[in-house]
């Protein structure tokens, strides 16, 4: 009695989580109004803002000129690019120096920190920002040159603290597991962070985010200790009532690769499940005045936890279902979660063609193939990363795994790209 109990439980447990996960995801596309909500404003060509970019660059010699030429090809008047290198990469140090005695509006800031990570080079390089608002780019990405413009737009119409852009991995044809992770990040930043913006708690992009100035260093930059110091971030402006817009457009969005080995990709989750866990530690959401944001937050950030318990139990539910002798209808509840996960590849199948759309990228049958084959062995891998992650965190490793970049991406666009029939 029991097992039967727990194994119900359990299965209607991982239902709801699921079929949660899913409406979340399927935000943006309820209803055409709200997703032509979701898109930047057309701008009236008048701007205001000065704008900092700051480009963190670690061992990113092979991308970090193209990204630097990208961002210098903006259309909007008042900007200026921050390269942040550490003291003991000169390879990265050379290209950023060579680009800033061809630009004036580059600048180089040398992070001396012994142990490096992320918000350590921005925090080195936050004194030294004139702009109103500072804008965080990878030394990876490529940006689109009406995209500060776009932003100085969305500032002054909405009054917002904070604009969160778009990021898209692109080249999702290079292996099965990048065709999920662009996949993954098109539901996510086109339609997971707008609801998060709508209920006023909101984990940020680690890119493609600008934040006025004045409220940057009023919060003390970023959490140097934080593996995910943009969820950090975010959760702490959001804990304070600092108003977050989130703008989407095809068009618009910051291009990026995804990690070039399987390995990279499980150290990358792994790092961002630990940053979570981190942010959900410091209890800063316990401060969200709504009780449905401080839920919405603890499911949020507990994710890492929940995706380790799944990974364990439904292996073992299915073998108990099937094996142990137990009631017709708690074994009829095991299959529960089997009905959101179709639902959920429907939809995914339904993405893909919408990102091909988006993206004139040709997708092809066998991209379908893979994206389906491929799915539970991808729910392995995050598994995988959530347990590492809080084993990690359990035995107080916090050190950095960088990610490193070839820049896949780059040419992904030229040598794919078709137009898709409707």
């Amino acid at each position: 009695m029991l097992t039967s109990f727990f194994i119900a439980a359990v299965s209607l447990a991982l239902f709801w989580m699921a079929a949660f996960t899913l409406w979340w995801q399927m935000h943006a596309w309820r209803t055409p109004e709200v997703l032509a909500s979701t898109r930047f404003g057309r701008p009236d060509g008048a701007e205001h803002l000065s704008f900092s970019l700051l480009v963190p660059a670690r061992h990113e010699q092979a991308v970090l000129d193209h990204t630097i030429q990208r961002l210098l090809e903006s259309t909007h008047a008042d900007f200026e690019i921050i390269v942040i290198v550490g003291h003991d990469d000169p390879e990265t140090s050379e290209v950023a120096r060579a680009a800033a005695e061809r630009d004036k509006r580059v600048r180089v800031v040398v992070d001396t920190h012994e142990k490096k990570n992320k918000p350590k080079a921005m925090n080195t390089a936050l004194p030294h920002c004139r702009g109103d608002v500072v804008g965080v780019f990878d030394a990876e990405d490529q940006v689109h040159p009406e995209l500060l413009a776009h932003v100085d737009h969305a500032f002054r119409t909405t009054d917002a603290d904070v604009v969160q852009g778009g990021v898209q991995l692109i080249n999702f044809h290079s292996s099965w597991y990048s065709l999920r992770n662009c996949l993954e990040y098109f539901f996510w930043f086109r339609s997971r962070l707008h609801l998060h913006a709508q209920k006023g708690f909101i984990p940020l992009g680690g890119n493609t985010v600008f934040v006025r100035t004045d409220v940057l260093r009023a919060a003390d930059g970023w959490d140097p200790d934080c593996l995910a110091e943009d969820c950090d971030l975010g959760v702490r402006l959001s804990s304070v009532g600092k108003k977050v817009v989130v703008a989407y457009d095809s068009d618009m969005v910051t291009r990026e690769e995804t990690p070039g080995s399987l390995m990279s990709l499980l150290k990358q989750r792994t790092r961002w499940n630990q940053g979570f866990l981190q942010v959900y530690r410091k209890k800063d959401w316990r401060q969200l005045p709504g009780f449905g944001q401080r839920l919405l937050a603890r499911y949020t950030l507990m994710t890492p936890f929940m995706q380790a318990f799944s990974g364990v139990i439904i292996p073992l539910n299915a073998a108990v279902a099937l094996f142990l002798d137990v009631p017709v209808g708690v074994a009829f509840l095991t299959f529960l979660p089997l009905v959101t996960a179709v639902v959920t590849f429907v939809f995914e199948v339904v993405g893909l063609h919408d990102f091909g759309v988006q993206y004139g990228l040709r997708v092809r049958f066998a991209h379908y193939a893979k994206l389906i084959v491929g799915g539970p062995f991808y729910q392995v891998l995050l598994a995988g990363a959530a347990i590492r992650a809080v084993w990690r965190e359990q035995r107080g490793r916090n050190d950095w795994e960088l990610t490193s970049h070839v820049g896949a991406h780059l040419t992904a666009a030229e040598t794919i790209r078709e137009d898709v029939p409707a």
